[in-house]
């Protein structure tokens, strides 16, 4: 008898022993899996700057504006021939993955706010069916754009004007900034890159998920 309940506590201690490991194993391997976005410029404590800006409604946008929610940044002009049509194209497959969702924002700045008015944002936004609560279009003082671009959202300059004349002091690149709800990059991703169109929408489901 002694040797029947010393064998059923044996079974039962290694069945809890068992059960532990994998529970254990479950957690340690699921938490590997779940990776953090790197968040770029930590060390400098970056974040993205105050801006306002007019979006293709006219209505003024500011930092308010997109505060806890997860922006997706873009720099185009309206008369591009070169690159910013297949840009505009592959976000609509950013814009339509997260369509109606209040947390996930589009900001696309134009570079050439001379031309690029209210009225011709508007225009163009209609192009891709925007809805300008969650895909804004926007335009302002050049100097504060270009600088948002530089010093925000850490976008590169490009020159491909395709033949469109206009000022020397060009920013066009043909980068998306990801940008998280407190306002920290991400991320970094190719415009005409399909594979990079995926991992975008990727990783903004991962920031969704993401709790700190």
């Amino acid at each position: 008898m002694n040797n029947k309940k010393t064998g059923v506590i044996l079974i039962t201690f290694f069945i809890v022993l068992g059960i532990s490991f994998l529970g254990y194993y479950y957690k340690v391997s699921h938490g590997a899996k779940k990776v953090m976005l790197p968040i770029i410029g930590a060390d400098q404590n970056h974040h993205v700057q105050p801006f306002s800006f007019k979006n293709q409604e006219g209505k003024v946008i500011t930092e308010k504006d997109v505060q806890g929610k997860i922006c997706v940044v873009s720099y185009f002009f309206a008369t591009c021939k070169g690159i910013c049509p297949r840009m505009n194209e592959n976000m609509t497959k950013v814009y339509k993955a997260f369509q109606g969702n209040k947390n996930v924002i589009i900001l696309s700045h134009t570079v050439d706010p001379k031309k690029d008015t209210v009225e011709a944002l508007k225009a163009y936004s209609l192009r891709f069916d925007a809805d300008p609560q969650q895909w804004m279009f926007l335009t302002g003082d050049k100097k504060q754009l270009y600088d948002m671009a530089r010093y925000s959202y850490l976008i590169s300059a490009e020159d491909d004007t395709a033949g469109v004349k206009i000022e020397s002091d060009f920013i066009h690149d043909k980068h998306y900034s990801l940008v998280d709800k407190y306002g920290r990059i991400r991320g970094f991703y190719d415009g005409l890159d399909q594979n990079d169109i995926n991992k975008l929408i990727s990783d903004i489901n991962k920031l969704l998920q993401e709790k700190e």
